[in-house]
């Protein structure tokens, strides 16, 4: 079943949070940033956290971290918060120095959605974002359906545009298996044997390099403590290969307590943020203060910095192409 409830006035909106339950799994889905606020899952007789969040949900409102939201118009860094189109130049808005991180500071994870049940164990969000939101050109229609099914979560992502303009969505949940601690010991395994370089802000220079021997390859099931002793952090896009079987996970996680984690996704890579360097968190789910390293983010998505380097596959949409992207994660104890 799904129930939706008002939490408060901000800003003359309402705050509404849908509960959706499907026998001992829930999910809990706010309308502002189109959130992923909450998702249980049982294990021994315990419903387990498996993703990071807030308690209080006016905590979303000033948050930094983008735990759970729809990232966009165009998820992950933009170098220099500026594109060229057919001669002309669009300047966007920088929210992390000259860059701009996820649509900016009005992306689509600062605004709020309208939110509906749909049937009994689902939602969809919608949102309109006129133009020149966050500097993108032309106006974007935006929905999300979330569905849960048992023990598997669906984000369905969709986008129409009245011109071109760039649209690369980005869920962001931060999970941890293991309901609390960090992340360290869970295990991985993903089939990308390529990862785009990044420059030393984060910003993809175009190079796509192979993973092996680094701390990106996860070919074969390791742990992330195992790929990265140093704990540097992982904040690098992974490549999949084009002609994959997308009906295939393309990454699977395991946490010592037996929960385990599979991914589906149709897109060309996936933003793998270990948080290693995460500031503490305070107000957690449960009342826990989440530290570095407290969740995992598996973002599918297109390439970053795509507008900028003509060699990426494009991210630019058209009314006549408009935007898809389909999404499941399948969460369950062992």
């Amino acid at each position: 079943m799904t129930v939706v409830s008002d939490c408060g006035q901000f800003n003359g909106q309402t705050l509404r949070e849908a509960t959706i339950r499907d026998g001992d799994v829930s999910l809990s889905i706010l309308n502002y940033g189109a959130t992923t606020k909450d998702w249980r899952v049982p294990l021994n007789g315990l419903r387990v956290p498996v993703v990071l969040g807030y308690e209080d949900p006016a905590r979303y409102l000033n948050c930094s971290t983008y735990f759970g939201v729809i990232a966009g118009r165009v998820s992950n860094r933009i170098g220099g918060a500026v594109y060229s189109l057919n001669g002309q130049t669009h300047q966007l808005a920088p929210n992390e120095g000259a860059n701009q991180l996820h649509g900016g500071s009005v992306g689509l994870s600062k605004v709020f959605w309208d939110i509906e049940p749909d049937g009994a164990s689902a939602v969809r969000l919608s949102y309109t974002s006129p133009a020149g939101e966050g500097g993108f050109p032309g106006r974007a229609k935006f929905s999300v359906d979330i569905r849960l099914n048992g023990a598997r979560v669906t984000y369905d992502m969709r986008a129409e545009v009245n011109c071109v303009t760039p649209i690369s969505l980005a869920q962001h949940n931060y999970y941890n298996l293991a309901g609390c601690g960090s992340i360290w010991e869970h295990q991985m395994c993903c089939a990308a044997d390529r990862v785009l370089e990044m420059d030393d802000e984060g910003v993809a220079t175009g190079h796509i390099a192979p993973v092996d021997g680094t701390r990106f390859d996860f070919r074969k099931k390791r742990s992330f403590n195992e790929a990265d002793s140093a704990r540097l952090g992982i904040d690098h896009n992974l490549v999949f290969e084009a002609d994959r079987n997308i009906r295939e996970a393309i990454a699977t996680v395991e946490a010592p307590n037996g929960m385990g984690l599979k991914i589906w996704s149709d897109q060309l890579g996936a933003q793998l943020y270990t948080a290693a360097q995460m500031a503490p968190q305070s107000d957690g789910l449960e009342g826990q203060t989440y530290g570095p390293a407290g969740g995992f983010c598996f973002e599918p998505q297109g390439f970053p910095n795509a507008v900028n380097i003509p060699s990426f596959p494009s991210v630019m949409i058209s009314p006549e192409m408009p935007y898809s992207q389909k999404l499941q994660i399948e969460i369950k104890g062992s």
